[in-house]
C-alpha cells in the first residue's frame, strides 16, 4: 500500500493517489476509500481495479491538514494503509485509522 502526493500550484491542493495492491487487498473484488474527505461514506464509489489486480483513486485534498481513512474491502473488510504518514484511535472502535498528512 502507498500513496502518491503531488501538490498543485494553482491550487491550495494536493492530489493524493491511493494504491493497495493484489495482495493486500486480499484478491478482493472491490475496495472502497473511506475516511474524512468523504464523511466516513461506505457507499462512495469504489477505488478502481487495474489489470494487475490493485486498486487505485486520486483525491483531491486541502493542503496544510491530516486525514483519516481506511480501505473497506468487499463492503465487509477494513484495512490499513501500512504506509500511512501515521495513525490514530478510531473514534467508533477499537482499531487504529490510517493518515495521510498533506
Amino acid at each position: 500500500m502507498a500513496f502518491k502526493k503531488q501538490y498543485l500550484k494553482s491550487k491550495a491542493v494536493c492530489k493524493v493517489t491511493f494504491k493497495i495492491s493484489k495482495d493486500e487487498a486480499r484478491e478482493a473484488e472491490s475496495v472502497r476509500l473511506v475516511g474524512d474527505f468523504n464523511n466516513w461514506d461506505t457507499a462512495a464509489v469504489p477505488m478502481k481495479k487495474l489489470k494487475d489486480g490493485s486498486f487505485t483513486a486520486t483525491v483531491e485534498l486541502e493542503k496544510d491538514a491530516k486525514y483519516q481513512f481506511r480501505y473497506l474491502l468487499n463492503d465487509q473488510e477494513w484495512e490499513n494503509d501500512w504506509s500511512a504518514d501515521e495513525y490514530l484511535p478510531s473514534p467508533v472502535s477499537l482499531d487504529e485509522n490510517s493518515v495521510v498528512a498533506v
